[in-house]
């Protein structure tokens, strides 16, 4: 299948200010790319692009006083496959995990293993360790938090997630991957497109989506304890430790986003 993926954000800024994003496609997708979505700036500034210290591509802008129009389109491959399940997949004993994944056991920015270690072992100690597992973490996150874009705030860490039971898709995320780390599974976040493909409606406004992916037999699976459900049309844009390593925009200084949007749409014609 063939899905058209973008964005457009309007900000209006007061003064010369300098400005990351993380929006393009991961280059994990590249060979599925139809369509490249560039990034397309109005006016038009100098646009540096970067890699961040966990390969995600970044781009550097200075935006200009007044108005600023981010915006991309593009068109992507899929298999049209639905999110993989591997009931069979193993728990790695922390001694045996390649060195690239230990930073995933860590605490972090919104994701405080210190706080909620001993919440973690008293809900999931008597589940299976591998996928049973997560999917045990993922079932209670679900079940746990109240899904609304009121919720929304961006200071909100994992410890208070738990405590308030409310938030939007990076919260559910936090929290579960804070209860993973807990029982020794790697865990990173992730957040790129996931549009409404297979699903009923009523069907949400376009959003960006927050998930995470967890090192469990030999290799990362993509888990989503907001849907619950495999879903088709992931398309990824960056992973991290937490949502604080991939903002899809950071701002050094004060601004105001006039509009958002987002599209996923299958192309069927």
């Amino acid at each position: 299948m063939k899905i058209r993926v973008g964005y457009e954000m309007i900000y209006e800024f007061p003064q010369p200010t300098p400005m990351i994003m993380v929006l393009g496609v991961h280059f994990t997708r590249a060979s599925d790319v139809i369509v490249p979505d560039y990034l397309t700036t109005d006016p038009p500034v100098a646009i540096n692009p970067y890699r961040d210290s966990f390969g995600n591509w970044c781009s550097r802008i200075v935006a200009p006083a007044g108005r600023l129009r981010l915006a991309a389109d593009g068109i992507i491959r899929d298999t049209g496959l639905p999110d993989a399940t591997v009931a069979s997949a193993s728990q790695h004993a922390v001694e045996d995990l390649p060195a690239e994944t230990i930073v995933y056991l860590l605490g972090s920015r919104y994701c405080e293993t210190d706080q909620l270690s001993d919440t973690a072992w008293k809900l999931f100690e008597k589940q299976p360790p591998g996928w049973a597992r997560v999917q045990a973490i993922c079932d209670f996150v679900h079940n746990h938090i109240q899904f609304g874009y009121e919720h929304a705030r961006a200071t909100k860490t994992s410890r208070e997630v738990y405590h308030e039971g409310k938030g939007v898709c990076r919260d559910f995320a936090h929290l579960a991957i804070t209860f993973c780390r807990c029982m020794n599974i790697p865990a990173r976040y992730c957040t790129g497109y996931l549009g409404d493909i297979a699903m009923p409606p009523p069907y949400a406004p376009g959003d960006f989506a927050g998930w995470f992916e967890a090192y469990i037999g030999g290799r990362w699976y993509t888990f989503d304890p907001r849907n619950n459900v495999p879903r088709i049309g992931r398309i990824l844009i960056a992973q991290g430790r937490d949502a604080a390593d991939v903002p899809i925009t950071q701002t050094f200084g004060p601004n105001t986003l006039v509009s958002f949007k987002v599209w996923t749409d299958e192309i069927t014609s």
